[in-house]
């Protein structure tokens, strides 16, 4: 799932490429996932795109006023297209295509573009055209960005205060607590504050609190500098080859050298480093204790 970096990273690659363009058409193929009819999507016609940029994990191109807001979910994705097929998009169940974006020609004559698609069965990307980015429900509700200035570690203290005792893996990852962290960067984060998952949101001390703060930061932030200018097409592998713990169960934690292991949820898992963030303790497994049964 695209979390903070990547869709910061596809927000200024997508500025670069449209601003300033005109939007002549949009092709909708996957029609569940337009969630607002009024203002309807023939709107965005012959509109100017004016940024883009993002709220927490949602990507925003403003145009003439308008705002043409993307959620891309677990499985979605853009890719850009120096030229896109004339003819209009259809709808396709085979296909992934779930948006087509159409730009005004260049010199050649050719019309570029924009594919939102989104892979698997599982259809959740979701498309929204509004006058003010606060109308879509799920922007309305995020919390503080971790990477603006007001998030310091006394608003992180009050988040942490609210929370109780819920677990810090799922503390990070409610977008309405902290927006634009998902499930991968929440194992990142914790490998690096070198604390567990499970881990009560409100017990942590001073000195704590300033660690998991500088490593919210630190990781988001350098995930961040590392995408910068990088096009859509190569994020997804620049965020892979530089993860600690998520997605690599199995392998040696490259701080320590220890396995990293796995916990699994009905449709999610995490990872972590059982040395570095655990005392060496395996974390109970419910899942998988009941398959060993």
């Amino acid at each position: 799932m695209p979390e903070l970096p990547e869709v910061e990273a596809l927000a200024q690659d997508l500025d670069r490429r449209l601003r300033d363009r005109p939007i002549t058409r949009v092709d909708l193929t996957a029609f569940n996932a337009l969630k607002t009819f009024d203002p309807p999507l023939t709107s965005l016609h012959g509109t100017l795109v004016e940024r883009v940029g993002r709220h927490g994990k949602f990507l925003d191109i403003e145009a003439s006023g308008l705002h043409l807001v993307i959620h891309l979910a677990r499985a979605g994705w853009i890719r850009w297209r120096a030229e896109v097929p004339a003819l209009p998009a259809k709808p396709n169940a085979k296909n992934p295509l779930a948006l087509r974006i159409h730009l005004d020609e260049d010199e050649a004559g050719h019309t570029a573009g924009l594919d939102v698609t989104e892979a698997g069965t599982k259809k959740s990307l979701a498309v929204y055209v509004v006058r003010d980015p606060a109308d879509v429900e799920g922007i309305a509700r995020l919390g503080p960005d971790p990477l603006a200035d007001d998030f310091t570690p006394e608003r992180l203290r009050e988040i942490l205060t609210a929370a109780g005792r819920a677990q810090l893996k799922g503390v990070m990852r409610h977008q309405g607590t902290i927006a634009g962290i998902g499930n991968a960067y929440s194992d990142e984060i914790l490998h690096a504050a070198r604390m567990s998952p499970f881990k009560p949101a409100s017990s942590l001390d001073d000195d704590e609190l300033m660690v998991l703060h500088d490593a919210i930061r630190i990781t988001l932030g350098d995930a961040v500098t590392r995408s910068s200018g990088l096009a859509a097409a190569e994020l997804k592998g620049e965020k892979k080859s530089h993860l600690a713990v998520h997605g690599r169960t199995g392998q040696p934690c490259p701080v320590c050298g220890d396995t990293v292991r796995e916990v699994s949820f009905a449709d999610s898992s995490l990872q972590y480093c059982a040395t570095c963030q655990t005392g060496g303790k395996p974390l109970a497994d419910r899942r998988m204790s009941k398959l060993l049964k």
